[in-house]
């Protein structure tokens, strides 16, 4: 089984995970389970790889506060070797509210993400690296897009396959699709949920989506939550139904999903078995809450 030196660059978050048990009161104290854990939606794809055997580095930035260093200690606890660079900046907050179908809504503080240099990333890739995989929250950060669209660059100039995910909608919208689409260009592979590829493609439903996607990216992942994922690559469809029965919180469900597809697909594993990866995967981080599923209620 062949391994890859893998190079993956995203944010640098702390979650604050919130699951009212009842109605929120507005101006009072709601009952809730609370949950602080290690974020970043490009760093449990980071873990997902790490824990499947590659060799991984993940490039971010962050302020010098007890938030980075639990995400620190927590992925280098994962297997992952971690370059972040230290940033006059607090490190990036995310808080996620959950409710009763395990949907959630997400406030995020990007904080020191949005000053990551191109100069820090080059210098990680100036060292032997045969996959890059970046964060959509990078290519969607106006402050960090050259960022992306620079390591992608330098990525292909050297022959090394890339990745990139859409990670969120909202930011998609108000940045635009076809920025999205200018600054991931040259990119290998693409991964995005339903709701992500309809409005990144400007298709009326997720097959039109992947028709278009496909034109601009050799293999396309998308995933359906409760309808399993879809893929294309060489013209070839591939669908797989979910493994999932049981959904306190689908944060980070989508990361672990993308993590297990890569891991096998850089091993030279085939479509469907890195689909079925996914899903499994997928399925784990689901029952729990919080994006890495760790927490069961």
């Amino acid at each position: 089984m062949s391994f890859r030196d893998v190079v993956v660059v995203g944010d640098v978050m702390l979650d604050v995970v919130v699951k009212p048990d009842i109605e929120i009161a507005p101006t009072s104290d709601t009952p809730s389970r609370v949950r602080l854990t290690r974020g970043g939606a490009a760093a449990n794809v980071a873990e997902a790889l790490a824990r499947a055997g590659h060799h991984v580095k993940y490039v971010g930035a962050c302020g010098d506060d007890p938030a980075a260093q639990l995400f620190e200690v927590t992925l280098r606890r994962a297997g992952v070797d971690v370059s972040l660079e230290r940033v006059d900046e607090a490190t990036g907050v995310v808080v996620a509210v959950v409710d009763v179908t395990g949907q959630r809504a997400m406030m995020t503080d990007r904080g020191a993400n949005s000053k990551l240099r191109l100069e820090h990333v080059l210098d990680i890739l100036e060292g032997p690296f045969d996959h890059l995989h970046v964060s959509g929250y990078t290519l969607l950060d106006p402050l960090t897009a050259d960022v992306g669209r620079g390591a992608l660059a330098r990525a292909n100039e050297l022959g090394c396959s890339t990745s990139v995910d859409v990670c969120s909608v909202a930011p998609l919208i108000a940045t635009t699709p076809a920025v999205f689409m200018e600054v991931a260009r040259g990119a290998s592979m693409l991964f995005a949920n339903e709701e992500e590829a309809v409005a990144l493609s400007g298709g009326v439903d997720v097959d039109d989506a992947i028709d278009r996607l496909s034109r601009e990216f050799i293999e396309v992942i998308v995933t359906r939550g409760e309808h399993g994922a879809r893929a294309r690559r060489d013209g070839v469809d591939y669908d797989v139904t979910t493994l999932s029965d049981e959904v306190v919180d689908t944060t980070g469900a989508g990361d672990a999903a993308t993590g297990a597809y890569l891991a096998v697909r850089l091993r030279q594993g085939s479509v469907d078995e890195a689909l079925e990866a996914a899903m499994s995967a997928a399925s784990l981080v689901v029952k729990g809450l919080g994006s890495r599923g760790q927490s069961r209620l």
